[in-house]
Formats: structure tokens, C-alpha cells, sequence
């Protein structure tokens, strides 16, 4: 007599077939940790946006002063919105000396082998360019600016202090020191209380009421050179 095979519809689990396992739970201790995806960078910064808030930011603190200047008015002169400008400097106070930082780059600088060029050759080489540069009623406006600003906010001068002024005073100082050592120059003169003649004297001149033009600042400077020694 035949065996009837086991009715596979009736839920009774056939003992010849291997018999599944059910899945164990699964122990948080020992599974790896999930991979966070990585944070997407943010767009790089654009060098045309910077350059355009810098100089909205020069343009607003010349017109209204530090006082006058807010970050809505600089992002909307340079045609950004307030973030963008608030990634890149977290204040008004911030972007204005970055602003005052950036405009040195208009006036020019002696250049780095001058060693072998005569000192009143190169003195009437830069000149006409600062002549230009003096010139330029925005940075008269800016200078009187910044000194009225010295004592309500004391680190836009040290901006100015440390990106215009110690530059050149660095630079004359070399050129005081080669025209003492070719003897146009006292031997014994105090170059420092030299460079702060220079230096005053063209600041005073600067914020007085007339302004000059580019052959009156060329005019000008040529006698301040003429009267530290280094020009003929």
C-alpha cells in the first residue's frame, strides 16, 4: 500500500525539506555604523562678487562715512544680497577696512630690484603715478574719512596705518639709506623723523580745502623729494 503524500495545502511543514531559520534580530552593537553622505561644499567664492562689495563698501564709507554705511546699503550698491556679503565678513566695521585693505592696490609701489637703479632715477620714475594717485579725490576722501573715524573706530586706522603707510614708509626708508650712503644725506640725519616729515607733509596737503590736480600733486611731491635729498 502506497504512502499518500503529505497535502502541502493543509500549513503542515514537510520534515524532508530543510527547515528555514528565522532571521535573528539584529544587534545595533555589532552592525557597522551608517555612512553619513558628506556635506556638499558650498559654491567657491566668487572673485567678481568680492570685488564688487569691496568697492560698493569704499564707495558707501566715502559717501556717509562709517556711521553712514550699513551692510544692506553696501550688499545693494554691489548688487548681492546681505548673506553673501555676511559670509564673507561677519560686519560692517569688517568689510570697510577690508574695503580700505583692497584700494591700496591703486597706488603704485617701487619695484623689488631697484638696487642697481640711481635713487633720483627711480624717485622720477613713480612719480607721475603717484602724482595720480594722490590726486584721486576719492582717496583724499577716503583719508579724511578714516582720520575722522580714528577715534570712534580706531581699526580702520590701523588698516590704513598698515597697509599704506608702513609699506612706504619701508620702501623710502631703503631710498633715505641709499642717498645717505651716496652722501646726498646727512650721515648722522634721523631717517625716521625724516619719513614722518614726508609723510606729514603730503597728508597735510591731502585734506586741506583746495584739492590738487595731477600736475600740482606731481609739482608738490617733487619738492618734498627735493627737500629729503633725493632728488637733485
Amino acid at each position: 500500500m502506497s504512502r499518500v503524500p503529505p497535502d502541502r495545502t493543509s500549513g503542515e511543514r514537510d520534515a524532508t525539506q530543510p527547515q528555514e531559520t528565522p532571521e535573528r534580530e539584529k544587534d545595533p552593537e555589532t552592525q557597522p555604523p551608517l555612512k553619513i553622505p558628506e556635506r556638499r561644499r558650498g559654491r567657491p567664492r566668487s572673485p567678481e562678487a568680492d570685488e564688487a562689495i569691496l568697492q560698493a563698501a569704499l564707495e558707501v564709507f566715502i559717501d556717509g562715512g562709517v556711521e553712514g554705511a550699513s551692510i544692506e546699503q553696501i550688499a545693494k550698491r554691489a548688487g548681492v544680497g546681505k548673506l553673501t556679503v555676511y559670509r564673507r565678513w561677519d560686519s560692517k566695521e569688517a568689510v570697510l577696512a577690508a574695503a580700505i585693505e583692497s584700494a591700496r592696490d591703486g597706488i603704485p609701489e617701487a619695484p623689488a630690484d631697484f638696487a642697481d637703479v640711481p635713487v633720483a632715477t627711480l624717485v622720477r620714475e613713480l612719480l607721475p603715478g603717484l602724482a595720480e594717485a594722490i590726486a584721486e579725490p576719492r582717496l583724499r576722501a577716503m583719508i579724511a574719512r578714516i582720520f575722522g573715524a580714528s577715534v570712534s573706530h580706531p581699526e580702520l586706522m590701523a588698516t590704513y596705518w598698515d597697509n599704506y603707510v608702513v609699506p612706504r614708509r619701508r620702501n623710502t626708508r631703503v631710498l633715505l639709506e641709499r642717498a645717505q650712503a651716496e652722501g646726498a644725506i646727512a650721515a648722522d640725519a634721523d631717517l625716521d623723523v625724516l619719513i614722518d616729515m614726508m609723510v606729514g607733509a603730503v597728508l597735510f596737503r591731502l585734506v586741506q580745502p583746495e584739492p590738487l590736480d595731477v600736475a600740482g600733486a606731481a609739482a608738490y611731491l617733487e619738492s618734498v623729494y627735493r627737500q629729503a635729498g633725493l632728488l637733485d
